[in-house]
């Protein structure tokens, strides 16, 4: 069969592609001709059908060259020929310079904006925040940074790091959400680079946030990044106060240094330690720290009242209707749960838990006390605890120590793990003086490793992922601890009863998927880092405060039965539980209520009830207070006294208020851990 030729049309096309492929001469070739072929017909037109054209066909074609000039901005002169080639020379100088002078203008604006969104321009800005780094803590701390922003005029949070300004930009938007009067802020670029920081007018800010990158190389990066920061600043005096954090006790020192006397260093992997090593001995802790360290609900903040001073502290814990009085400020340091004979200077402010920084209102609340509803005191028991770790990471040592330190004599703590026993033994030791650590090998992710333990004989149990692996998806360590979860789960139902599980993750979006019961104890490791940091960039005291609570032995947070403050079955005002906590040298703050412990969002837990409030306690109740360690007689050794504290400022009320509550000083400078700011 005879195969046809192209028709004309795919000729002409084929035709016109291959003029245009020939470059700029030939489209400016073909722009001239279509608009000559347009504009020269239709000029004729409008001469040859005007109602008065020009006399004979020369005076017509003039008019047809005026119009078409006119319209192509060619002149439209007639007259001699040089006349007309001079009028059309003139007339494509001025389009070329006109075109070229449109071309510069959006080429200078394209680049404006484009270094716009590449967040290269220099922030001019006084008093607001800046977050340097990324990780999944940037999420937690900018939010917190918003809702601590919500009754500021005008708040601005800058963040800068080595990211496209789009792209970080939807990510806030889209996990944070709407940040109301908050202004945010990205610039792009690298942290470590001065040049690059100070777009973030670092000198001005109130405070400056690092934190620590997604990979081993964070804590290095930390240091170069607080070195950065001093070279972008005229001076340390211009530097804004910093909050930083390192993963590694080796990077600590380095860490404070580079960040100067302004700066406070935490250290993550201490206090994720600390936190899950309280909450292992006092299920529940978890979400007492997640409320006092979010924004949302109530926190530390300092107080002056002019009125309260001369009195003993004894008399503040029940001078405030709507804030729980915890400690002091003084020159030297904050002082937590200090006796209650100690007198209120007239340079002291009042640490308080209250919804917000102005919100603690004077109220005398003696009135709602109800002395006969106080439960005598009795003293706690104490028998060996064991513990089961499921897992192993860099944390699993500190938190085994920090877990040892409190523990009664003869507790045991047993650590199913992957790592060969040498690995576990040398890294914590075989224990302490009245505690042992022992090393049962197993993948906890195996059903087989799990039934072959004694579940019902632990009173805790702590689920740790693993450390990443070298080429392993940053989800592995989770994906494993979500499934030892479900084999524990199973475990629970066949022995019929709900252990105490302290689980740690690393995505906060994996909390919802994990099988715990409601109010079970999880810890987002960077979660609650972020913050810390969040907190102490609002307030500079409170880094001394929380690594008082956060500390082994020291002054801490502990959920206690109400039945030791209160008679069970009776009704009595939150008032009658501060006060029956003041007998005991403590400092009650809430309440947990075992009637709502499975309801979402509080699982019954309270803090900083009205003092007025009042309700029927129950067996099952529990209070929240801070207090020391136990003397063994249901009464707590005071707080930490700063260094400097003088002895005549502590006097006794005549009621047996200072037996427990004095024993504090002898840890001060005791060579315990070093603070973690």
């Amino acid at each position: 069969m005879e195969q046809r030729g192209p028709g004309v049309g795919a000729r002409a096309r084929y035709w016109f592609d291959t003029t245009l492929a020939r470059g700029t001469s030939a489209l400016v070739g073909w722009l001239v001709a279509v608009c000559l072929a347009l504009v020269v017909p239709a000029s004729a037109v409008l001469v040859w059908t005007a109602p008065h054209p020009p006399a004979g066909l020369s005076g017509k074609l003039a008019q047809v060259w005026r119009l078409t000039g006119e319209t192509l901005r060619l002149g439209g002169t007639t007259g001699s020929p040089v006349r007309v080639l001079l009028s059309v020379l003139l007339a494509l100088v001025a389009l070329v310079y006109v075109s070229t002078l449109v071309g510069l203008i959006t080429t200078g604006l394209t680049e404006r904006l484009i270094a716009l969104r590449r967040g290269r321009s220099t922030l001019v800005e006084h008093g607001h925040v800046v977050v340097l780094g990324w990780s999944e803590q940037v999420f937690t701390v900018v939010g917190e940074l918003v809702a601590a922003g919500a009754n500021q005029r005008r708040p601005a949070v800058a963040v800068l790091a080595d990211r496209d300004k789009t792209a970080m930009e939807e990510a806030l938007y889209s996990k944070v959400g709407p940040t109301g009067r908050t202004r945010l802020i990205c610039r792009s670029g690298p942290s470590t680079d001065p040049a690059v920081l100070a777009l973030t007018s670092p000198a001005t800010a109130e405070s400056v946030l690092v934190l620590p990158p997604d990979d081993p190389r964070g804590d290095a990066d930390v240091v170069k990044t607080l070195l950065a920061l001093r070279a972008a600043v005229s001076g340390d005096d211009a530097t804004a106060p910093v909050v930083a954090a390192v993963r590694d006790s080796a990077y600590l020192l380095a860490a404070r240094l580079a960040a100067g006397e302004r700066g406070i260093v935490v250290e993550s992997d201490t206090v994720t330690a600390r936190l899950i090593a309280q909450a292992a001995r006092r299920p529940g802790l978890s979400l007492v720290h997640r409320e006092l360290l979010d924004f949302a609900g109530d926190e530390f903040y300092p107080a002056s009242h002019p009125s309260l001073v001369g009195r003993d502290f004894g008399d503040v814990l029940l001078s405030y209707g709507n804030a729980c009085a915890v400690g002091l400020i003084r020159a030297d340091g904050p002082w937590l749960n200090p006796p209650a004979g100690t007198v209120i200077g007239p340079d002291d402010r009042i640490i308080v838990i209250a919804a917000d920084d102005d919100t603690a209102e004077l109220a005398d609340c003696t009135r709602w006390v109800e002395e006969r509803l106080i439960a005598a005191p009795r003293p706690r028991e104490t028998r060996p605890e064991r513990v089961l770790v499921l897992g192993w990471n860099r944390r699993a040592p500190l938190i085994l120590r920090e877990w040892g330190r409190n523990a009664p004599p003869g507790s045991v703590a047993d650590v199913v793990t992957e790592e060969d026993g040498v690995t576990v033994r040398t890294a914590c030791g075989t224990g302490g003086a009245h505690w042992r650590c022992v090393h049962r090998g197993g993948d906890t992710t195996r059903p087989e490793t799990l039934y072959g333990l004694d579940i019902a004989s632990y009173d805790s149990v702590i689920v740790l992922g693993r450390d990443p692996r070298p080429g392993e998806p940053p989800e592995e360590p989770d994906n494993r601890t979500l499934v030892t979860l479900l084999v524990l789960r199973h475990l629970e139902q066949r022995i019929g009863r709900e252990l105490p599980v302290v689980t740690e993750l690393t995505d906060d979006g994996n909390r919802p998927l994990a099988p715990l019961g409601p109010g079970a104890d999880v810890i987002i490791s960077g979660k609650l880092v972020g913050l810390l940091m969040a907190q102490i960039s609002q307030n500079r005291h409170l880094a001394a405060v929380f690594d008082e609570l956060f500390s082994a032995g020291g002054t801490q947070v502990h959920l206690r039965p109400a039945a030791d403050y209160v008679l069970p079955g009776q009704e009595a005002s939150f008032a009658t539980v501060v006060a029956a906590a003041r007998g005991r040298g403590e400092c009650a703050i809430g309440y947990r209520s075992h009637a709502d412990t499975g309801r979402a969002p509080g699982y019954g837990l309270r803090v900083n009830p009205p003092k007025a409030e009042r309700r029927c306690w129950t067996t099952g109740d529990e209070v929240v207070v801070i207090a020391g360690a136990d003397d063994g007689h249901g009464r707590a050794s005071g707080g930490r006294v700063p260094r400097s504290r003088d002895a005549r400022d502590e006097r006794h009320d005549g009621h047996g208020h200072g037996d427990g509550r004095s024993g504090g000083g002898a840890r001060a400078g005791d060579g315990t851990d070093p603070p973690t700011g």
